[in-house]
């Protein structure tokens, strides 16, 4: 045996932090606790949005119903994680499900006050001006709404995302947590290297997920990077409101 390969052997009976050896050898486990981690984290955050627009807009409507759905939603954030997955437990079974459910209730919490703190972000005089020239409901809502609330929307989509990726590592309890999963075996067998590397692919992926959700956001709205000297220009990038009998 070569003194490298000797060396590179040597770190995963040395027990080492760093261990280059063991990338090379769980190269495939580690690729599939990444997937499951990714399509945990991805499928949560898109079923929490499902069902976080519907109860912002209730709330939005319907003020009486404000307190109830923010009350509830920081409710469930309180509960502590092995609570939740131990209360759902019984309904989902020891499934992804029951931690998909789980990842969902929290980011209620982060997704429905932000949405509502975007839509209430929307000057009363746009509101205005579009429905004075016939903009229904639904019209004010996509067309002049929903892109002024974008900001707000998307960091509150972008603090969900690294906290469902933080706490889809809490699976782990059930065996469907990604690379929390790596990181529970290895504390339990003190393995170093599989907690190192499952813990920085992890801290890499919340890194990634924020900084492509940045980037979708600069994208959407380019208006609000636009310079204030630059007045005007920054006026043609925002949303229009057509004239009256324009489009439909």
């Amino acid at each position: 045996m070569s003194i490298g390969a000797a060396a590179r052997q040597n770190c995963l009976t040395a027990n080492d932090w760093v261990c280059g050896e063991y990338l090379r050898t769980r190269s495939e486990e580690l690729t599939e606790a990444t997937v499951q981690h990714v399509w945990i984290t991805v499928v949560s955050v898109l079923i929490g949005l499902l069902v976080a627009f519907p109860l912002a807009l209730l709330a939005r409507a319907r003020p009486g119903f404000a307190g109830p759905v923010l009350g509830l939603t920081t409710l469930l954030y309180t509960i502590p994680s092995l609570a939740m997955f131990s209360l759902l437990l019984p309904v989902f079974g020891l499934s992804a499900a029951l931690v998909v459910t789980g990842l969902v209730l929290y980011s209620l919490t982060i997704l429905v006050r932000n949405i509502l703190a975007g839509l209430d972000a929307v000057p009363a005089e746009v509101r205005e001006a579009a429905r004075g020239m016939g903009y229904g409901t639904w019209r004010l809502f996509r067309e002049v709404e929903l892109p002024l609330a974008l900001p707000a929307l998307m960091a509150g989509l972008r603090i969900a995302t690294v906290s469902t990726i933080a706490l889809t590592t809490v699976g782990a309890l059930v065996g469907k947590g990604g690379l929390g999963n790596l990181i529970d075996e290895g504390v339990q067998t003190t393995f170093k290297a599989q907690v190192l590397t499952a813990s920085v692919i992890c801290v890499l992926l919340a890194v990634a997920a924020d900084l492509l959700l940045l980037g979708a956001q600069r994208l959407l709205t380019p208006w609000t990077r636009v310079p204030k000297a630059a007045g005007r220009s920054r006026r043609l990038l925002m949303p229009r409101i057509p004239a009256a009998g324009e489009g439909t």
